[in-house]
């Protein structure tokens, strides 16, 4: 069951500050293991809040910044879902962890859409309707079926990358640009929305923001006829939010892995 809508405008942010710990103990796969389930804790009651299977929503533990040693010590924990901001940083880390399911997080630059296509079961992070027809070009050369989903800048925060908020309201109302490139994909499987919740928001602008993604996909999805199963939204501080508004996959990296390293 999908969650109900929440109206309104975006509120103003209400600043908040991460509490690191100083010392950061090993990262072992006992260590790894014990977050990992708490993580998993917090999602399942945040679904159970909601209404919501809590199987309905599934953990990618991002990795960015961590080495290939910390992805086997994940590994022996048990996760095999993992999300990386770079093609480039993946590549080593994947060698050590064949076998996983490898997500796409971060932007992606237009060189490198081939070995994106080539190493992820799922791209977060489509921009521009351009990227979108590269990669799918692309799929059908290497004969892949990458995921894709599209990020859209819910907040417009300039840090943010993705479609405006604007542009997407508009092309989901009527047939244009967007329902023909969609209409024309023959490798890439378009699957979904992504977005990036409002830095320091407070719980009430995160659920705000992460809604009105959730009915732009169901915008999209009478616009279409496709389903689209999957909104990736909501991170360690704000996963909670995104379970209530719909998150199908939720982004965690610090909250397992602790702080990246300087």
């Amino acid at each position: 069951m999908r969650p109900g809508r929440v109206a309104g405008a975006f509120a103003s942010p209400v600043a908040t500050v991460a509490m690191l710990p100083i010392d950061e103990p090993p990262l072992t796969a006992e260590l790894i293991r014990s977050r990992h389930g708490a993580v998993l804790a917090r999602l399942r009651a945040a679904a159970e809040a909601a209404g919501r299977d809590p199987e309905a929503v599934r953990l990618v533990a991002v990795t960015k910044g961590f080495g290939s040693s910390v992805v086997r010590e994940a590994l022996a924990a048990g996760l095999r879902r993992f999300g990386e901001n770079r093609v480039q940083e993946a590549m080593a880390k994947m060698s050590a962890a064949p076998d996983a399911e490898w997500h796409l997080v971060g932007r992606l630059q237009a060189n490198k859409a081939r070995p994106a296509v080539r190493a992820f079961a799922a791209i977060h992070s489509v921009d521009s309707l351009e990227l979108l027809a590269r990669l799918d070009r692309i799929a059908i050369e290497e004969g892949r079926a990458p995921r894709a989903l599209l990020q859209v800048n819910v907040t417009g925060e300039v840090s943010k990358a993705g479609f405006t908020l604007d542009w997407f309201v508009d092309a989901v109302s009527k047939p244009g640009r967007l329902s023909s490139t969609l209409a024309a994909l023959a490798g890439v499987r378009l699957a979904g929305l992504m977005t990036i919740g409002p830095a320091g928001a407070s719980p009430d602008a995160s659920r705000r923001a992460f809604a009105t993604l959730r009915r732009l996909r169901d915008q999209l999805e009478q616009l279409s006829g496709a389903a689209l199963p999957e909104l990736s939204m909501g991170m360690t501080a704000d996963a909670e939010a995104a379970v209530a508004e719909g998150a199908t996959l939720v982004r965690i990296g610090t909250a397992i892995f602790g702080p990246r390293p300087a």
